[in-house]
């Protein structure tokens, strides 16, 4: 990303959940319905420990890759929710339970979304240690 295009890195956060095997990927378009961020991206851990490590992840690969760090992040003590505020994008990490708790995506049912390739098995792996090798 030359220029800043909160699509694009909406869809890189995704892409960056996906590699540590995030699930139920969605990122959906808020630009139209609220003016503090453009797009929320939302996915869910098997637990705690991979919600962190997904968390972990597009820390050091935004960081290094966009030259960029959340302006800000919460839940990282009670990991089964985390968001990392990229201000123009929202990363939400959920564990299962707390995801169907929340529902974030019924509550904004009317937000476009965005089509997302997620991995399959195997490839993600692959894909993960070739980026990491």
């Amino acid at each position: 990303m030359s220029e800043f295009d909160s699509q694009a890195l909406a869809r890189r956060l995704a892409e960056l959940a996906d590699s540590r095997g995030a699930e139920e990927i969605v990122v959906l378009d808020m630009r139209g319905l609220v003016s503090y961020t453009d797009f929320l991206t939302i996915c869910t851990a098997r637990n705690e420990r991979q919600a962190r490590a997904i968390v972990d992840e597009v820390k050091l690969r935004v960081k290094k890759d966009e030259e960029l760090l959340p302006a800000g992040t919460e839940g990282e003590g009670a990991a089964d929710w985390v968001v990392l505020d990229y201000l123009d994008c929202l990363l939400h990490v959920f564990t299962a339970e707390a995801r169907q708790r929340y529902r974030l995506e019924e509550l904004w049912r009317e937000a476009p979304r965005e089509e997302i390739q997620a991995s399959q098995n195997g490839v993600r792996r692959h894909l993960y240690g070739a980026a990491h090798g």
